[in-house]
């Protein structure tokens, strides 16, 4: 049974770049035509799919990010981490993994049929 453990700072100041590292076990991230996903909730919003690393390497991001995000995968660790620079405020939020069967952009909690427990990230001075 594939699980996903995110890992963070919990902190950041602003401008900083965040660094989130999800851990996946019991499935490799290199194989079964999965996409390996990175999510986000603000406080009182809605959730937020930010992009994507495929079990073949190719990343996906959600355009309005874009410019910001970058994601990479470690395979002999079978880790996939999210790095977002220049961090505001705005980037506050729960920040979870989640992996699909295919490129899901739009984010019902059914469409992803395995979570992270999410991580607490807050953006402040």
């Amino acid at each position: 049974q594939v699980q996903l453990q995110e890992s963070g700072p919990g902190l950041v100041k602003p401008s900083q770049t965040l660094s989130l590292t999800c851990t996946v076990s019991g499935g490799s991230i290199t194989s079964g035509y999965c996409y390996w996903n990175l999510i986000r909730q603000p406080p009182a919003k809605g959730l937020e799919w930010m992009g994507a690393i495929a079990s073949s390497g190719s990343t996906y991001y959600h355009p309005p990010l874009k410019r910001r995000t970058s994601l990479s995968r470690a395979t002999t660790k079978n880790q996939f981490t999210l790095q977002l620079v220049s961090m505001t405020p705005a980037d506050t939020a729960v920040y979870y993994c989640a992996s699909a069967k295919g490129l899901i952009t739009i984010v019902t909690i059914d469409s992803y049929h395995v979570w992270g427990q999410g991580t607490q990230v807050t953006v402040s001075s």
